[in-house]
């Protein structure tokens, strides 16, 4: 996701770029945007290009929110409280909040602070001005285990977000926690924090935690299902947004995978700044991995092999290896190379696995 940075005066606008250029050394500057709504702002030098916004904020922060960026509003609290409330729809989906105040004393997220990583992104703005993260999580403040971070750590989908405040209030009550995961995929029991117990899978009684790649019903407070799939795809330069997530979508279908299971994207390295791709990584909240040719040649196994595609970006098939180049060494192709309207596709899967550890 993209960092959207907006302030209202000129001590705010300065601080804005200080924030810029700090984040650039880790994002890169093409992810990073810089706005500024206040009639009375002198100073244009810059080393990142300001957008002077004329319209309402609320409109402003729509279109970012839609085009799923994180977001950063240098100023009163009350300010993006109001502009991001009619924009919020879902936990899960919703693009993460921050609010600095102008002197750059504070970095407060107020939105998606786990699933998103608004707390992560304010520790790791806060570290490199030397601000202060105002974190907010009652999991966080007092060290109690997270579920939600737990999930987005181990690729993890939510099924049923309300699960989480159940899960998060056990723990902040001191209440054990009973987690079951399916037979083969918890990496080390011994990571497991202190109030977590583990049962047999599938459990006998009503598991607090449930995680599976099984559709089935469950009682459990909380169902985790792992994203295990991996969507490699090439393009013709500048192919639609629209056309890259309709390929996608009926793929899956296909297949019979759901959205939710999709755990990545990849592609080669030419494609790393392609729009469509990012539109849809950011949309669906997903990494978009990109490797270099010498890397995707390298990768072992049978694919449909292309002698134009190698003059062009020096590598026989992009993908099929890409799709397997972001397994690692456990994963395999369930869906062959499929070329269609200067596009191709394929679909790995990854062997999944539980940790605990937060490394």
């Amino acid at each position: 996701m993209g960092l959207r940075i907006i302030s209202f005066t000129e001590q705010g606008l300065q601080l804005a770029q200080k924030i810029a250029q700090t984040c650039a050394c880790d994002m890169g500057s093409e992810d990073i945007a810089v706005a500024a709504k206040c009639s009375y702002i002198q100073s244009t030098e810059s080393f990142f290009p300001v957008e002077f916004v004329e319209e309402r904020i609320g409109e402003w922060t729509k279109k970012q929110m839609q085009a799923h960026h994180t977001l950063l509003f240098i100023g009163a609290c009350g300010i993006a409280v109001r502009a991001v409330a009619p924009c919020i729809t879902d936990k899960r989906k919703d693009s993460p909040v921050l609010v600095a105040d102008e002197k750059g004393r504070y970095i407060i997220p107020i939105l998606s602070g786990h699933m998103g990583g608004a707390n992560e992104t304010a520790c790791r703005i806060a570290e490199k001005i030397g601000a202060v993260p105002v974190i907010t999580t009652a999991t966080d403040i007092n060290r109690k285990f997270a579920v939600d971070l737990f999930a987005k750590r181990n690729g993890l989908h939510v099924v049923n977000k309300d699960g989480i405040a159940k899960i998060s209030a056990k723990v902040l009550a001191g209440r054990e926690i009973t987690i079951s995961v399916e037979a083969g995929h918890l990496s080390d029991p011994s990571e497991c924090p202190s109030g977590i117990r583990f049962i047999p899978y599938p459990p006998v009684q009503t598991a607090d935690v449930l995680i599976t790649a099984d559709k089935t019903e469950t009682d459990a407070l909380l169902l985790l299902r792992p994203k295990e799939y991996i969507i490699g795809m090439g393009c013709k330069k500048g192919k639609e947004a629209d056309a890259i997530e309709e390929l996608i979508h009926r793929t899956i279908k296909m297949a019979g995978i759901d959205e939710e299971q999709i755990v990545a994207l990849a592609s080669i390295e030419q494609k790393k700044n392609e729009e469509g791709f990012l539109s849809f990584s950011r949309k669906k909240r997903i990494p978009f991995y990109t490797f270099s040719s010498a890397q995707l040649q390298e990768v072992k196994g049978e694919f449909h092999v292309s002698d134009f595609v190698k003059e062009q970006v020096g590598v026989d098939n992009v993908c099929e290896r890409a799709a397997l180049a972001a397994c690692g060494m456990d994963g395999k192709i369930i869906l062959g190379k499929h070329a269609e309207n200067g596009m191709t596709i394929a679909i790995s899967k990854r062997e999944w696995k539980v940790s605990f550890s937060e490394e």
